[in-house]
């Protein structure tokens, strides 16, 4: 007995959404990311709802709780904290705003984090992108 048939499969079918709702990361480099076509070069947190708002932190070794107390208080369920060019975990101290309010944090390098927050508010996740820029020592 064959099985029978299913109805409109195709194996090429698209399992994700052609756009994005949340405003999304279009590109990155050394120093440097871009929403749309706005290139920023500054230190900045995205929210998947929309929020926006400059991180004036220029330098990771000068991140401090105020720092991660800004980004807790948009109330998301996940921080994703690009580091810069390489991979640099935050002292337990400058999360404490994070932990006090149950909101995950996940580090990576800020090219990782940027891919990462596209594809968890492309989801409809309710998460945030902290991202250091840090200017180039060259």
């Amino acid at each position: 007995m064959d099985a029978p048939a299913l109805p409109n499969f195709s194996p090429h079918m698209k399992i994700q959404a052609d756009t994005i709702n949340a405003q999304s990361i279009s590109g990155y480099g050394a120093g440097w990311i871009s929403i749309g076509s706005e290139k920023i070069n500054t230190s900045l947190v995205i929210g998947s709802q929309g929020e926006r708002f400059d991180w004036a932190c220029q330098r990771f070794q000068d991140l401090t709780a105020e720092h991660f107390a800004k980004v807790a208080a948009l109330g998301t369920e996940l921080v994703i904290f690009g580091s810069g060019e390489r991979l640099r975990f935050p002292q337990p101290a400058c999360i404490k705003p994070l932990i006090d309010r149950q909101i995950g944090i996940e580090t990576m390098d800020t090219q990782a984090a940027c891919r990462t927050y596209n594809i968890l508010a492309g989801e409809g996740r309710h998460v945030a992108l902290a991202v250091l820029l840090e200017a180039s020592s060259g």
